[in-house]
């Protein structure tokens, strides 16, 4: 019990979405996939980026996508403790953790791309 308390509150994206919880707020990540355009415009550049320099065998591509993201992140999660903290948006911030949430996914693949490049 004790662990799985320290993962969630050590990641930002799970802390959020406990505190959202207690608030009442379902972010609902499998069931409510709806992002704004510009937001999946930005999945398709990420996805693109990733293949192409997965194909490429490109690690400094991979770097160059990872620090964009870790970036990108770092201002979601700003914004994000704007939005819970200063303006008790709640269901603006559960959007800002499912993009927080699919960023860390794309994350997660930038990894494992690293790990078939090593192989």
């Amino acid at each position: 019990m004790v662990p799985e308390a320290y993962r969630t509150l050590k990641n930002p994206v799970e802390r959020a979405r406990y505190f959202l919880e207690l608030n009442g707020v379902d972010v609902a990540f499998e069931t409510n996939t709806a992002m704004p355009p510009e937001f999946l415009g930005r999945q398709i550049e990420l996805r693109e980026a990733l293949e192409l320099a997965l194909g490429e065998k490109d690690a400094g591509a991979l770097d160059r996508l990872r620090a964009g993201l870790q970036s990108e992140k770092k201002e979601l999660e700003r914004t994000l403790g704007d939005v819970l903290d200063l303006k008790r948006d709640y269901a603006s911030a559960a959007q800002i953790v499912r993009e927080l949430k699919f960023l860390d996914r794309v994350d997660a693949e930038i990894d494992a791309a690293f790990e078939t490049m090593d192989e």
